[in-house]
């Protein structure tokens, strides 16, 4: 029996989700490189998932803390769909993908990992990107490092700055 390793998951396995949100307490740190944030507007952000379903999995989240899309304000909303709107352009700028899939999952029993606060997946999909591993292997393999990911499309959100004041 072959195996493969991936000792970076046990990082998400162990991850202390009390210890709060990551969609209020990244932002906050003013470290967006090492929490692989790529934007910063006025009342949204764009966040590389460092747990990604495929490369180039992005998030877009409010920074007000709400569970649900009902609660937003029309600035949020406005704001939350223009920077989903500009991933999808970047991503595609820069990864050529054949199709994305873009949704949220609102509460535990939709399969929310953090169901406190909404955010938007921005998910690149290409032709045959699902191959036999994840069915047979359990296993999802990422042809490209997070980092690597980041530093390629961080220049193209530079450019749709200003900094969340």
């Amino acid at each position: 029996m072959k195996q493969l390793w991936a000792p970076w998951r046990m990082e998400y396995i162990n991850l202390d989700k009390s210890a709060g949100c990551i969609f209020c307490t990244l932002p906050a740190q003013n470290d967006d490189a090492r929490n692989y944030i790529l934007h910063q507007g006025a009342r949204c952000f764009a966040i590389m998932n460092i747990f990604p379903y495929n490369s180039g999995h992005l998030m877009v989240s409010p920074y007000r803390h709400l569970n649900c899309i009902t609660l937003m304000n029309d600035e949020e909303r406005v704001e939350m769909e223009a920077l989903t709107r500009r991933c999808v352009e970047i991503t595609r700028e820069v990864s050529a993908p054949d199709g994305f899939n873009i949704g949220m999952n609102l509460g535990k029993a939709a399969g929310a990992g953090f169901d406190e606060h909404i955010h938007v997946h921005i998910v690149p999909r290409w032709q045959g990107d699902t191959n036999f591993m994840p069915v047979l292997g359990e296993t999802k393999v990422h042809p490209e490092h997070l980092r690597a990911t980041y530093d390629k499309i961080l220049p193209h959100f530079q450019k749709i700055r200003p900094v969340r004041p």
